[in-house]
């Protein structure tokens, strides 16, 4: 049978799962029979029996406190080893369990990460007005935009958020959100994108907006690679007119062929010149910025 992470069991269904394994516990094939009938594994069975009893134990200890004290140390742990160490979640299991802490689950800890995660503010917020210059963009995950602005100074999160779209009003509402969370804008450096740059100019409209290097320079080296293209086919062209001009046998053919090669020449000097300027002043202006 195969088994998959059933997100659709909610409390009171596992409260209920627990309940019935317990009062059968020791009659044989019932464990099998209930994983069944849920559809889950008797893995995930035994956790949540394991859990429930851990739970209750706490409860009726006179070491509860000792317990929740662990329990915050755990908590810290698992954070510092997936913020402060990257670790992976295979990883991360694999440390808690050598040091005997449970649960220790891939399952579990990506339930306690992703909780972790929902509970912090999407916004930074200050006690105080602070001025800040604005690096802001979009990046994407499962095709939906994330919108993200930081401090160029700190490189500081100032806010996060998953959005439906890119567009104008939606950044509008997100730097209006800043501005609530009391934080002023000196200005923004960003792509070239409408609903980005609109979305800003519309709350900040007496800010500075300015293109970030990173961007202008890509789209200016794929030009680049374009022109190199353009030359490499001009290249091409211009071999092929004297490949027909030197097979050619008339008069005039061979006053038309030439023709066509002085057209080919002339079309691949251009392109080889309009390559080598902008590579030139693509390595100048590289210079210049370091």
């Amino acid at each position: 049978m195969k088994f998959m992470r059933r997100p659709d069991l909610d409390p009171q269904t596992r409260i209920q799962i627990v309940m019935t394994a317990w009062l059968h516990q020791g009659v044989y094939g019932k464990m099998t029979q209930i994983a069944q009938y849920y559809q889950i594994s008797r893995t995930f069975l035994s956790q949540l029996l394991f859990v429930a009893n851990l739970h209750l134990e706490t409860l009726f200890s006179d070491e509860k406190l000792l317990f929740q004290k662990d329990h915050r140390h755990l908590e810290q742990l698992l954070l510092l080893l997936r913020l402060e160490g990257k670790c992976s979640l295979l990883s991360i299991a694999s440390i808690v369990k050598a040091l005997e802490y449970a649960p220790h689950s891939v399952g579990y800890l990506s339930q306690f990460f992703q909780s972790s995660g929902q509970a912090l503010p999407s916004t930074l917020s200050m006690p105080s007005s602070k001025f800040v210059f604005y690096l802001s963009d979009e990046i994407f995950a499962i095709h939906a935009p994330i919108l993200v602005t930081i401090d160029a100074r700190s490189t500081a999160i100032l806010k996060i958020e998953l959005a439906s779209d890119r567009s104008a009003d939606t950044w509008r509402a997100h730097f209006e959100a800043l501005e609530e969370h009391h934080f002023s804008s000196l200005g923004m450096a960003s792509d070239r994108g409408l609903g980005l740059v609109a979305g800003y100019q519309a709350a900040c409209d007496r800010a500075l907006w300015v293109a970030d290097y990173f961007h202008e320079f890509r789209n200016l080296f794929e030009l680049l690679h374009q022109l190199e293209r353009n030359a490499y086919a001009a290249i091409g062209k211009e071999y092929d007119a004297v490949q027909k001009f030197a097979r050619a046998k008339s008069a005039s053919n061979l006053e038309k062929r030439l023709q066509q090669y002085e057209q080919a020449h002339h079309a691949w000097a251009q392109a080889i010149a309009l390559y080598d300027h902008l590579a030139i002043l693509l390595q100048l202006l590289r210079e210049t910025i370091q």
